[in-house]
């Protein structure tokens, strides 16, 4: 009864997110309440599970890393990397995509797609505001190559970390995996973005002939607080880089970073505040504890585990399956509870088929992170950019972002499926 209860919420939920009639923020408030008051879950399942909970983890790296960024914008370094960024692109609306798509994605492999998405919005807002153009398409092309670089590394996205802990693989495993099939794919969705966002090359010779004579360096306003600010960035980042070794959650180490910024600047607690997506946060909040009901009543282990029963054994039906499921699963629910679901049934079929079984592990992690691109919802950093899209002016729809996304996903994923099936199979 429970489950039916569940997925009836969680249905209604995605519905009304889907059609916008309703801000997505009270949605998600209401279905968790829902949860809550039909017993489908309980406080100690909903806000302190590991499994089924809100992953704190998730909203205090956003927390954290909204402190920094709304730090940084104060210094005027990203006015500057905007100026840069249209003068190495001679102000060419593709050419400008493609460099930011770039930077992007690699940043992505090396952070987590968030905090990258965190750190080039503002770029692209102000650098699109300079040149004259629709910044929507930008965003988009942006978080997309954020999802699709953050596969390419242990560290670039949360379910990767999930996969690593239970099959028991290295930062360098992923490298040899997953990183050039990553290289192949930002290659394609490059060339797929000339297609895809065609309207939005318009180009303007006099505000280009304008930026081309601006000084960058101009820009910087504080350049004692960005070097303050930098600093800190780079400890962070390390944090990041290092938690295999320092064992710290990237959550704290982004809240570490947040605090030793605030309190060594001169930048006052409001101002430091005053730029997080709290409205965002809420949200994350309210879906983690709506899919969490999914997981706790086993409507997420059903699906995932008739979709393995359905492969009856064999590892190239199962690959394909599972990476095919993975990535529709993942553009409706977030994909870090999926993977940590999905994770004991495959580690059993992995381990029924040998040392040919790693192929799963790789049809999962390929699934997951590419199918985050599907929908508004499907991976956390789409929804921090359509926050931050509606924060300045340019909301995002959720079908104007469904629309390409679903493009992307598919085409990405069946490029995928030949490269799993000729290397490992």
């Amino acid at each position: 009864m429970h489950a039916v209860a569940a997925v009836v919420v969680f249905i209604a939920a995605y519905v009304l997110i889907a059609t916008e009639k309703i801000h997505r923020t009270k949605v998600a408030l209401g279905g968790a309440a829902l949860m809550l008051l039909l017993h489908v879950t309980d406080a100690e399942k909903a806000f302190f599970s590991e499994d089924t909970g809100v992953d704190w983890n998730v909203v205090f790296l956003l927390l954290g890393m909204m402190v920094i960024v709304s730090v940084l914008r104060q210094t005027g370094v990203f006015e500057y990397v905007a100026i840069w960024a249209a003068k190495r692109s001679r102000g060419r609306p593709y050419r400008l995509m493609v460099m930011l798509v770039v930077i992007t994605a690699v940043a992505s492999a090396l952070l987590d797609n968030v905090t990258t998405v965190l750190l080039i919005a503002p770029v692209t807002f102000l650098v699109c505001e300079r040149l004259g153009l629709k910044v929507v398409p930008y965003l988009l092309a942006e978080v997309m190559a954020s999802n699709i670089g953050g596969a390419a590394t242990l560290v670039g996205d949360p379910p990767n970390i999930i996969i690593a802990s239970r099959a028991d693989l290295s930062f360098n495993d992923f490298l040899v995996h997953m990183a050039p099939m990553v290289i192949v794919l930002m290659v394609v969705f490059c060339l797929l973005c000339r297609w895809l966002f065609r309207g939005a090359f318009t180009y303007d010779p006099d505000r280009v002939a304008e930026v081309m004579q601006l000084r960058e360096r101009e820009a910087i306003t504080d350049r004692r607080l960005l070097i303050q600010s930098l600093l800190v960035l780079g400890l962070v980042v390390a944090g990041f880089v290092l938690h295999p070794v320092l064992h710290y959650e990237p959550s704290v180490v982004a809240l570490l970073g947040a605090g030793l910024l605030v309190a060594a600047t001169k930048v006052t607690t409001h101002q430091a505040l005053e730029e997080v997506e709290w409205p965002t946060l809420v949200f994350f909040a309210g879906l983690f504890v709506m899919v969490g009901s999914l997981v706790e009543t086993g409507v997420i282990g059903e699906v995932s585990k008739a979709a393995a029963d359905a492969t009856e054994g064999r590892l190239g039906a199962a690959s394909m399956l599972l990476l095919w499921a993975s990535a529709g699963l993942s553009a409706i629910v977030d994909n870090i509870p999926y993977v940590a679901t999905m994770s004991p049934i495959v580690s059993d079929l992995a381990g029924q088929a040998g040392p040919d079984g790693q192929v799963l592990w790789w049809a999962l992690a390929f699934g997951a992170d590419l199918g985050g691109n599907a929908t508004a919802i499907g991976a956390s950093a789409n929804v921090v950019v359509l926050g931050i899209a509606a924060r300045n002016g340019h909301p995002i729809s959720f079908w104007t972002f469904t629309r390409y996304g679903l493009v992307v996903t598919v085409i990405t994923i069946a490029l995928t499926a030949p490269y799993l099936w000729l290397r490992y199979l």
